[in-house]
């Protein structure tokens, strides 16, 4: 008997050892096949049309850049890359609408540096842009402007400033949406030039033109892109850019520092960002694409008019850009005193 059971048991253990390698081999194959599915979908990659989210409204220069570059990518990779208007929430608007699709590269959302900014002003999102999504490339850098009405009484942002000091409470500065750059602009203006003004925030850039004309704002803080029209039909003027340096595209207009708040200075970049967990292939994929559209000479030309410079960076290039800006918000907002919210 003793023998029978251990015999039964040699054979028992046999079995199982042979179950066990069978599973192990069966695995295997899984795995593999599951790694040449996930290829094949990086090779085949777009497989229906690409939705690119964009948190601001028709008009801006995230819109306008992302219309032109979707043309493009349309061509390049062979299905029809759709720019879908989401503002609103300060982006979180257009946040959830990547965080409820699938991992897949056929949802992309617009960020800005108004995100990096938008971390370290508010005590919470709604969401991680540095966990839950996944940077694909930058592709549209600018600068902003501030704005007056050509019939107002400010013909220099000084103009402005000494009547916002003489008047506190009294002034209105109007952006998009709160957690935007340009909203985010505004506070640092008025933080860096210690006026007391009230910060109105407009869905989109054509209401908060429609506020100018009407009188109900005093200075805007806006794109060149999105105001181009304006100042074109005189309907606004440019007091100052917000960059390092002078605006190729309005070479009178000074900068923000040469009209007299020292220091101040604003640049920004619109980058595509999809679901963290998408294959770093399909990534990959559309990194080259993107990168491919910024170096078109049409392209170039094209957001010269807009007043902004195509530019891609790699994903990891991207990541780390997202980081500094971060940390130099932070460090600004911080010494700026502007309380989370």
């Amino acid at each position: 008997m003793l023998n029978f059971k251990n015999e039964t048991t040699r054979s028992g253990v046999s079995c199982l050892r042979r179950a066990v390698l069978g599973a192990a081999a069966v695995a295997a194959l899984a795995v593999g096949t599951m790694g040449g599915t996930f290829a094949a979908a990086a090779q085949d990659y777009p497989t229906k049309p690409v939705r690119i989210i964009v948190p601001f409204g028709p008009g801006g220069l995230a819109d306008i850049s992302m219309r032109l570059a979707g043309e493009q990518l349309t061509q390049i990779l062979g299905q029809q890359f759709v720019v879908e208007n989401h503002p609103g929430a300060g982006g979180v608007a257009a946040a959830n609408q990547l965080l409820k699709s699938d991992p897949d590269g056929h949802t992309l959302v617009v960020m800005s540096n108004g995100t990096t900014i938008a971390m370290s002003l508010f005590n919470d999102l709604g969401y991680d842009p540095q966990t839950q999504f996944a940077p694909i490339s930058t592709l549209a850098w600018f600068d902003l402007g501030l704005f007056a009405s050509p019939s107002g009484d400010y013909a220099t942002i000084g103009d402005f400033i000494a009547k916002a000091k003489a008047e506190p409470g009294q002034l209105n500065i109007g952006t998009v949406n709160p957690g935007s750059t340009q909203n985010l602009a505004a506070e640092y203006f008025r933080s860096a030039t210690d006026i007391k003004v009230n910060i109105v925030a407009y869905r989109t850039s054509p209401d908060i033109l429609a506020a100018l004309i009407r009188g109900e704002i005093d200075l805007v803080v806006e794109s060149p892109t999105a105001f181009a029209a304006a100042i074109k039909n005189d309907q606004a003027k440019m007091l100052a850019v917000t960059g390092a340096v002078r605006n190729p595209s309005h070479p009178d207009v000074p900068t923000t520092s040469e009209a007299g708040v020292e220091g101040y200075e604003v640049s920004g970049w619109n980058a595509l960002y999809t679901l963290a967990g998408t294959p770093d292939d399909v990534i990959a994929k559309l990194n080259k694409a993107i990168t491919e559209v910024a170096a078109m000479p049409e392209i170039q030309a094209k957001f010269a008019e807009l007043g902004t410079t195509a530019k891609a960076l790699s994903p990891e290039e991207m990541a780390t850009q997202f980081e500094n800006d971060r940390a130099h918000w932070a460090k600004i907002i911080e010494s700026a005193g502007i309380e989370k919210r």
